[in-house]
């Protein structure tokens, strides 16, 4: 018996192994992302969040069987919980972020695309008040500079999580965005879209998942 289901388990992991599709994938973002497939990380910015201008594409691969679930961690850099950069330089100011995302088959044909078929969810967004970004000496949490700050959900990158109370990504155009270093470096499909939280500025950490058929 033992024989038995060490040999069937060999061939449901043997079948799942041929049924697995290697994919390609390009992200560009503002700061920073990490991509997971099913729960489990594929891919993470190598230029570190905390790098001034970290603005750099990233094309990578990975093996996934249909259907499957991306979980996309998107980051604007801030220096703390204000929201700001720059902090008491004559720079002081809000960051914008935004992230384009695309993934071929073996075949060459686009599976998924950033674009408002995602579902998208902010779970910090600061300064709630944009008038934090004149403060002369802006403190996380008092005066104008409140946040709201939250985990991430568990399990909301797995395929069985329920996302339908999450809104629609936010779309943005290039020209919105302004995209850096790196950005020219793929050839973007045209229906490729900027996606961010509701706020370029005032979000800066969004969850994002989609699920490919």
């Amino acid at each position: 018996m033992k024989h038995s289901l060490t040999a069937a388990a060999a061939l449901c992991l043997t079948a799942s192994a041929l049924s697995a599709e290697t994919y390609s994938a390009d992200v560009w973002a503002d700061n920073w992302f990490e991509m997971r497939v099913n729960g489990a990380q594929v891919a993470e910015d190598s230029v570190p969040i905390t790098t001034e201008r970290s603005f750099n594409a990233e094309s990578f691969t990975f093996e996934a069987e249909r259907p499957f679930t991306i979980g996309l961690v998107a980051k604007d850099f801030i220096e703390n919980d204000t929201g700001l950069e720059y902090i008491g330089t004559r720079r002081q100011q809000m960051g914008d972020g935004g992230v384009i995302l695309q993934i071929t088959d073996a075949q060459g044909t686009h599976v998924a695309l950033s674009n408002a078929d995602w579902r998208c969810h902010v779970i910090h967004t600061a300064p709630l008040d944009k008038s934090c970004e004149n403060e002369a000496s802006p403190v996380a949490g008092e005066g104008v500079c409140t946040f709201d700050i939250s985990a991430e959900p568990e399990g909301w990158d797995e395929a069985s999580f329920d996302a339908s109370d999450w809104p629609q990504a936010d779309v943005y155009s290039a020209a919105q965005v302004d995209p850096k270093m790196g950005y020219n470096d793929v050839a973007w499909a045209k229906d490729a879209d900027f996606i961010w939280g509701p706020d370029l500025e005032q979000s800066n950490t969004v969850l994002c998942r989609l699920t490919v058929e």
